[in-house]
């Protein structure tokens, strides 16, 4: 750009951009990018005119044409760069419709849009993003201008929602983050469900996102068999034809509802879902020793050896201390055990939801900063778009590493956070699945 320009010119772009201060003013009315922009968007715009005329400025070839150029009429528009004023250049037969700046269009899609989805997908509210761009930009735009920015991605989320998947996931994993949404003109606090599938190569894909609806004659949303329903039938109907294991925290309503649409599926209660429940009533003090007494239960070398752990942890001192400790692992007793089929090595990738949790608790960091949500569309827009922002980034993050060393070595913060994360040990993982129910994968 410099070799572009000339220092000259950058000089006197510099000398008009200057406050009384002295300091810059590269953006907003008038600065230096703002004046790059307007000459840019209004070359452009001459450029269109000629096209549309069929002849350049001054030229002979117009005269006798029907139609000619009639002086230009201001207009500003929104940028990235904040607000710019464009004298628009107009036809005499009024039939001039400009593709760059559209009539009655306030702004100039592509980079502030692209900022605007951005700073929402980061967790900033409608009003937050206005807060921004009037301080930072000296821009202006309505609760409605931004929302119909966002909501621009709609089309996109809910081509994602129902894009096809595979015939059959070996395993997987549901899990739900709670946010505050308007629903039934109250606002109230509902679940917005994930599922993340490892497909028979063992990468792992986030399959969809899901919200229960309220009925219009009860206070909540619950996790009804209705809903369940609909959830399976949905991944019915998007080629979903087999799943091996489902790993779950104990939805109501759940397994009745993966058996009418999967019937020989395994539902695998999370482990770590199940220590938390029974650590819930023990006192502070008391959860490291109880953890440890827990964990022989659940390391057991086999159903039968974890069944005489559980027996002797009811029949100890802190069994009866804390009876509800037992209760929980009673209580999901069959859903708990069918992870003793397997290695160690595969048990560890089956027993718990730690995949997609790790995915909930970067959702919630983009979450946590919103009031609440004006309905479920908007909770879905905002987790999707943490979700490629998040995977966009850490990306970009690998790409600066290689170019860099020249190798792609991933840490913690650049691996892939889920789509397309290869799982650890899967080889090994597949044969004992392929082992344990033939014919399936």
């Amino acid at each position: 750009m410099r070799d572009l320009l000339g220092d000259h010119v950058l000089d006197l772009l510099l000398e008009r951009s200057r406050d009384g201060a002295g300091g810059l003013r590269l953006t907003g009315e008038g600065s230096m990018l703002g004046e790059l922009v307007k000459a840019v968007l209004e070359r452009a715009l001459e450029a269109e005119l000629s096209a549309h005329l069929g002849y350049g400025k001054h030229e002979v070839a117009g005269h006798g044409s029907g139609n000619s150029r009639n002086g230009r009429i201001g207009k500003t528009v929104q940028t990235g760069v904040g607000p710019v004023r464009l004298a628009v250049p107009r036809d005499r037969a009024g039939t001039f419709e400009p593709m760059l700046v559209p009539k009655r269009a306030g702004r100039v899609s592509g980079g502030l849009d692209d900022m605007i989805i951005s700073l929402y997908a980061h967790g900033m509210s409608v009003r937050d993003i206005q807060h921004h761009l009037r301080q930072i930009y000296d821009t202006e735009l309505s609760h409605e201008a931004i929302s119909n920015i966002t909501d621009a991605v709609l089309e996109e989320v809910r081509a994602w929602q129902a894009r096809p998947l595979e015939a059959v996931y070996p395993v997987v994993f549901l899990d739900a983050i709670v946010v505050k949404v308007r629903d039934n003109h109250s606002v109230q606090a509902k679940p917005a469900y994930l599922a993340i599938g490892i497909d028979a190569d063992g990468d792992k894909h986030v399959l969809g996102i899901w919200l229960a609806k309220t009925p219009l004659d009860t206070a909540t949303a619950g996790e009804s068999a209705r809903f369940w329903n609909a959830v399976m039938n949905d991944l019915k109907n998007r080629g979903v034809r087999d799943i091996l294991i489902a790993c779950t925290d104990g939805l109501n309503g759940f397994e009745d509802a993966i058996h009418a649409a999967f019937p020989h599926t395994t539902v695998q209660a999370c482990v770590v879902h199940l220590i938390r429940n029974a650590l819930r009533p023990v006192a502070r003090r008391d959860r490291a020793a109880l953890a440890a007494e827990l964990k022989k239960i659940y390391t057991a070398p086999s159903a039968e050896a974890a069944f005489d752990a559980l027996a002797d942890f009811s029949a100890s001192t802190w069994g009866e201390r804390y009876p509800q400790a037992v209760r929980v692992f009673e209580a999901a007793w069959d859903r708990f055990i069918p992870f003793f089929a397997f290695s160690p090595a595969v048990r560890k990738l089956l027993y718990t939801t730690n995949s997609i949790e790790s995915l909930n608790y970067q959702l919630r960091k983009v979450t946590k900063a919103r009031g609440h949500f004006p309905g479920d569309d908007a909770v879905v827009k905002l987790l999707w778009l943490a979700i490629i922002n998040i995977e966009d980034k850490r990306a970009r993050e690998r790409a600066i590493t290689k170019e860099k060393t020249g190798k792609a070595k991933n840490s913690p913060n650049t691996a892939r956070l889920i789509e397309g994360q290869r799982t650890i040990g899967w080889r090994e993982a597949l044969i004992e699945l392929d082992i344990a129910y033939p014919g399936r994968i």
